[in-house]
């Protein structure tokens, strides 16, 4: 992407052509599986006066806009969260639905300096707020994250968060903390949350993964020893599942939890 050198662009100064993602509480303005929108249809609606997020810069330039309430009833459109939406429109949309999600988020949770409590206003040159104070410089914040498909033979470990509403069973995840290398985390994670020791950890891939902001790092890792026993504070249930056989619902295949499962599945076929 080209480097932006102001990322917060006013309407008055987007082109016709240029295309919108419309957001309001972290949910896509979208009409069927079309989350896109032009600047023609934001007039027409009398949407006008708004500060649009620069995610894309090229011929035709990509944007997200923030509503209130009241702009968002103008619009005929229905509300759908970012998560279902990538369900909906599948891999190629990721990066784009991601990046205006993510972006979104850190802009909303830095308008105020951390450090003196000073307004932020956007830095000249660089994808960036600045405190006008203090020179405090706050940059889109990325999370460390790991992700581990523990296996053990022809079976795997999926459990299913404690979450309200979670239904999906997947790979055990957990955030890196300070001090520990990515192999570490994934040790820790297995350990606190299912209750077993596991071994042969190997690094396999990586994805951006916006809810919120994680940067997932993905890992084999072979059971040990030890019993099952999950901390009800983070999963309902976790077991072992025959890979060639699964019959419960994981995280869909966009998902870096997906890949996992499917090159585990792959190497066994072999």
């Amino acid at each position: 992407m080209t480097e932006l050198a102001v990322y917060i662009v006013p309407d008055r100064n987007c082109h016709a052509d240029d295309s919108f993602l419309l957001f309001h509480e972290r949910q896509l303005l979208v009409r069927g599986n079309n989350f896109l929108w032009q600047k023609t249809e934001l007039m027409a609606a009398g949407l006008t006066g708004f500060n649009c997020l620069l995610l894309e810069k090229g011929e035709r330039d990509t944007l997200a806009v923030v509503l209130a309430a009241d702009e968002a009833a103008l619009l005929e459109a229905d509300f759908v969260a970012t998560r279902e939406m990538l369900l909906r429109t599948g891999k190629q949309n990721l990066s784009l639905i991601g990046q205006g999600t993510q972006l979104i988020t850190w802009y909303q949770s830095h308008r105020f300096c951390g450090s003196c409590g000073e307004c932020t206003v956007p830095h000249p040159t660089q994808r960036a707020l600045v405190c006008p104070r203090c020179e405090a410089c706050y940059y889109p914040r990325i999370n460390p994250c790991v992700i581990v498909l523990v296996t053990r033979g022809d079976h795997v470990l999926l459990a299913r968060s404690s979450r309200p509403g979670a239904k999906f069973f997947s790979c055990l995840a957990g955030f890196m903390e300070i001090g520990e290398t990515p192999e570490e985390t994934v040790a820790r994670e297995v350990r606190e949350e299912a209750g077993i020791e596991i071994d042969n950890i190997r690094y396999v891939r990586s994805q951006s993964w916006p809810f919120p902001s994680q940067l997932m790092l993905g890992f084999f890792a072979d059971y040990k020893s030890g019993d099952l026993h999950p901390d009800p504070e983070e999963l309902s249930e976790a077991n072992w599942f025959e890979v060639g056989n699964i019959s419960v619902p994981v995280a869909p295949s966009l998902s870096v939890a997906g890949q996992l499962l499917e090159i585990y599945q792959q190497s066994l076929n072999k």
